[in-house]
C-alpha cells in the first residue's frame, strides 16, 4: 500500500471509529466472530435501523464485511485496516518519543535562562 493509501485508510477508520456506538458493534462483533444485525440491536442501546447505519459507515471503512446467510446479512470483522492504523499510531508514538527528550531540554534551557 501507498504511503497516500495508508493516509486515506487512517483517515477512514479514525472517522468511522470516532462514533462510541461503532465502536462497541466493533466488539460485539469480535467477541461473536459474527452476527446479524438483530442480534447487535438485541445486545445494544440502539435501534435495529441505527445499527444497520453504522454497520453501513464501519463497511466503507473497510472494517467489517457482510455476507448473506439465506435472508440475512451476517457480518464480520475486517481487521487489515485496524492494522493499518496501528502501525500508523505505532509510528506517531515513536517520533513523539524521540522528539520529547529535546523538548525537554529546549523546555529546561529556557527555565534556566
Amino acid at each position: 500500500m501507498t504511503a497516500e493509501a495508508d493516509r486515506d485508510t487512517v483517515a477512514e477508520v479514525l472517522s468511522a471509529l470516532a462514533d462510541p456506538t461503532r465502536r462497541r458493534i466493533l466488539d460485539a462483533l469480535a467477541a461473536h466472530g459474527e452476527a446479524t444485525a438483530t442480534v447487535l440491536a438485541g445486545e445494544l442501546p440502539v435501534s435495529r435501523q441505527a445499527i444497520v447505519k453504522h454497520l453501513a459507515v464501519l463497511d466503507r471503512a473497510g472494517l467489517v464485511a457482510a455476507h448473506r446467510a439465506g435472508r440475512e446479512a451476517r457480518y464480520v470483522v475486517r481487521p487489515a485496516r485496524l492494522s493499518v492504523t496501528a502501525r500508523w499510531m505505532d509510528r506517531v508514538a515513536a517520533d513523539w518519543d524521540s522528539r520529547l527528550p529535546a523538548i525537554k531540554r529546549l523546555a529546561e534551557d529556557a527555565s534556566d535562562a
